[in-house]
């Protein structure tokens, strides 16, 4: 006999066998029990989780001679027939071959027809979503008063393209993903049954590639049990999949730990020859993290799929703060390996920002003994930890001095000093809206280790506590308690930023209109249609930027 696959030959048989939809079957035997059957049914859900297969079984139980249970019995003449594909009043259709309203109608002018074998004519329409409007507008009539001898059962993964009209007409349920913890009890399961030898972690590699597909993780299965002649084994799946393991990820957090950039690069380097996808690198960070964060705050906690003695030592390494921080800047940074270059150089940026971004306080921990294990980049080997460790080079860190003044919010740390313009100062202390507007109409005039002097255009009204948030800024470029002192003077004897400014614009705009008035084809189209150029209109290249930027 030919080999049939895993997703066919452990298809559930009754409601019994189904994972994870214990939702649906619940309602759908207490219907069978009560005699409350509705005539039409929709299950929708993504792919692999049982929609046909529930539609199914339900079909067999509502004509099944002998339920047990609720569940079809599997023995009765109705119940081999339909295991055989012979049972003549399951009309099954798939909708995305048959869109047209013509086979809609061919298809329901039976339905008036007494049922041949069983008690009920079924129509079970796979991705019913797929017909067209005018086959909808045909189904909706009998959808609404079918003979008592139809049921309509409907399936989709895509619901909201079905007309309200027929939702309103049937009764929905909606088939929920698989949790990969209920894919792979399953697996182990029909391996059991199989007698095939396994390892549980490569199991729960295959139910997380899964997806929340039963029928994706069997089939997966199929294609590991293959690979591996036989036996499924963690190594092979892991080659197979070409995911990448947790050595690697190991590897990767001591070097970031360990602050030391070229140490980082070089294990980047590493993973690279391994030939594997560095956004599955990056997904499989994130739920070390994951894991990291957990033991950290459970520290009895375990998950037979991560190295526990690793967990154990990353989460004794790492402190709560950059756990934290690494796992939002990755989750964040996911984005940008799809916009990079490519995605190795979206890694490194990723991994050197977080490195960039680490708080100094945690710079201040002794990493001299340290050890990063060493990344085998044998392929059939990768799975194995080798004992080979260096030390990483460990740069000397420099005593952080604490400011006098509390650091404000959005604001960032100073640059240069005394050789800045005002302009670069106002950029350097990062000021925002009114703020930064006040500092514009203000000339720099000196600061000693008391105050900052500051002059003001006589034209500029100082309103609310800007003032006060200007201080508090030059308090923490200067590193000084010192107190802000602004005199006003006339606009014209000010030479602020923001008189800077306007002069440069309005030098580009005479520029501009200079440059539209000697333009050759503009003064022949004044010459024969006789142009004119409106003023208001006339606008420099820079002046239109800064309008489309909102700079």
């Amino acid at each position: 006999m030919a080999y049939q696959v895993l997703a066919r030959k452990w298809r559930p048989q009754s409601f019994d066998d189904c994972v994870g939809q214990t939702h649906v079957t619940n309602s759908l035997t207490n219907a069978l029990k009560e005699q409350r059957l509705h005539h039409a049914y929709l299950f929708t859900g993504t792919r692999g989780v049982g929609k046909t297969t529930i539609a199914r079984i339900l079909a067999k139980a509502i004509n099944c001679e002998n339920l047990t249970d609720s569940n079809p019995c599997g023995q009765c003449a109705i119940c081999l027939d339909f295991n055989q594909g012979r049972f003549m009043d399951l009309i099954e259709v798939d909708a995305a071959s048959r869109t047209k309203v013509e086979d809609t109608r061919d298809l329901l002018d039976n339905a008036q027809y007494a049922p041949n074998q069983g008690r009920y004519k079924v129509y079970l329409i796979d991705e019913v979503h797929m017909l067209s409007t005018h086959s909808f507008n045909a189904l909706l009539k009998t959808l609404e008063e079918p003979p008592s001898h139809v049921k309509f059962l409907l399936a989709t993964t895509d619901p909201q393209k079905i007309p309200v009209t027929v939702l309103s007409r049937c009764l929905q349920f909606n088939l929920k993903a698989l949790l990969p913890e209920q894919i792979e009890q399953q697996m182990a399961f029909i391996l059991g049954q199989e007698q095939i030898e396994y390892e549980a972690s490569a199991l729960n590699l295959i139910s997380h590639a899964a997806d929340g597909s039963m029928r994706d993780g069997l089939s997966l299965l199929d294609q590991a049990i293959v690979f591996g002649q036989g036996q499924v084994t963690l190594p092979e799946v892991s080659t197979m999949l070409g995911t990448v393991n947790q050595q690697p990820i190991d590897a990767l957090l001591r070097a970031l730990v360990s602050a030391n950039a070229k140490l980082l690069l070089e294990t980047i380097q590493a993973v690279s020859a391994l030939s594997v996808d560095f956004i599955d690198v990056l997904q499989q960070f994130l739920k070390v993290l994951h894991r990291i964060a957990l033991v950290q705050m459970i520290p009895d906690f375990e998950d037979s799929a991560f190295n526990s003695q690793m967990l154990a030592e990353l989460a004794a390494l790492i402190t709560t703060e950059e756990v934290q921080l690494y796992y939002q800047m990755g989750l964040v940074g996911q984005k940008d390996l799809v916009l990079a270059p490519n995605p190795r150089m979206g890694f490194e940026m990723l991994m050197l920002r977080m490195l960039s971004f680490k708080p100094e306080s945690l710079n201040q921990r002794d990493f001299s003994s340290l050890k990063v294990p060493k990344i085998n980049t044998e392929p059939s080997q990768n799975i194995s930890i080798k004992s080979e460790v260096f030390e990483p080079e460990i740069p000397q860190l420099l005593p952080i001095i604490e400011p006098i003044i509390p650091t404000p919010k959005g604001i960032p740390p100073p640059q240069i000093r005394s050789e800045n313009t005002w302009t670069n100062m106002i950029q350097a202390m990062g000021l925002k809206t009114l703020t930064k507007e006040l500092a514009n109409n203000c000339n720099f005039i000196k600061a000693d280790d008391d105050f900052c002097y500051l002059e003001m255009n006589d034209n500029y009204t100082l309103v609310g506590n800007f003032k006060e948030k200007l201080e508090k800024a030059l308090q923490h470029y200067y590193q000084k308690p010192l107190q802000l002192r602004i005199t006003s003077q006339k606009a014209n004897n000010v030479a602020t930023p923001a008189l800077e400014q306007q002069q440069i614009t309005e030098n580009k705009q005479l520029a501009a209109v200079d440059s539209i008035n000697n333009d050759e084809n503009v003064n022949a189209l004044k010459e024969h249609f006789d142009a004119r150029i409106l003023p208001e209109t006339t606008v420099s290249i820079e002046t239109l930027t800064t309008i489309n930027t909102g700079e």
